[in-house]
């Protein structure tokens, strides 16, 4: 796991995007949490190849299906809860980008992502960030575990949580229930892991 350096303060949305929109160049990943800071570092290897490979293949789906907007892990989403995150790779569908306010140009978006997905790389994503995102609305939430070779899928429950997850191995092909038709040979998420 990344360490991560957190503030001791807290902002609102408004102010942290503010002050992070002002600084794009410096290093880490900015995000709001529980109304604090929290920066976390560059990723290491192999982790930026893994985060990689799982946004194009939900890319490559997408292109097929034309069923949304896929983003990378520098896209920050406002939340109705109250916090800003980046996840590693997200999707939001036609519907919910319709709906949401105006999207505006340098700006972070004001929409739910449907999908998320963060590979694994502090106690946030199990913790803090899955809360978050249920309590948003995200309807399907995936853990990208690279040292143990295994993906962790949640889904919504419609209720602001998620249920127990399903565990999909190496060997296993994952479906989706918000990307349908998906089929993911989890193993070829972790290739570029062994280069």
């Amino acid at each position: 796991m990344e360490p991560v350096l957190e503030s001791t303060t807290r902002m609102s949305q408004d102010e942290f995007a503010t002050w992070a929109l002002r600084r794009v160049r410096e290093l880490g990943r900015r995000e709001l949490i529980g109304g604090r800071i929290v920066v976390t570092p560059p990723a290491g290897h192999p982790h930026g190849a893994v985060e990689h490979t799982v946004a194009n293949m939900i890319g490559a789906w997408n292109r097929t299906a034309g069923a949304g907007v896929c983003f990378g892990g520098s896209q920050g989403f406002e939340l109705p809860t109250g916090d800003t995150l980046a996840p590693d790779a997200s999707f939001v569908s036609h519907e919910r980008w319709s709906a949401s306010t105006p999207h505006l140009r340098g700006k972070f978006l004001r929409v739910v992502p449907d999908l998320v997905i963060e590979v694994l790389s502090s106690t946030y994503d199990l913790r803090e960030k899955k809360t978050i995102y249920a309590q948003a609305g995200v309807r399907e939430y995936w853990v990208v575990d690279e040292a143990k070779r295994r993906v962790l899928v949640f889904t919504g429950d419609g209720l602001g949580g998620f249920d127990d997850g399903i565990t999909f191995a190496a060997g296993a092909t994952m479906t989706s229930t918000v990307l349908v038709g998906l089929q993911l040979a989890v193993a070829e998420l972790f290739a570029a892991a062994d280069l």
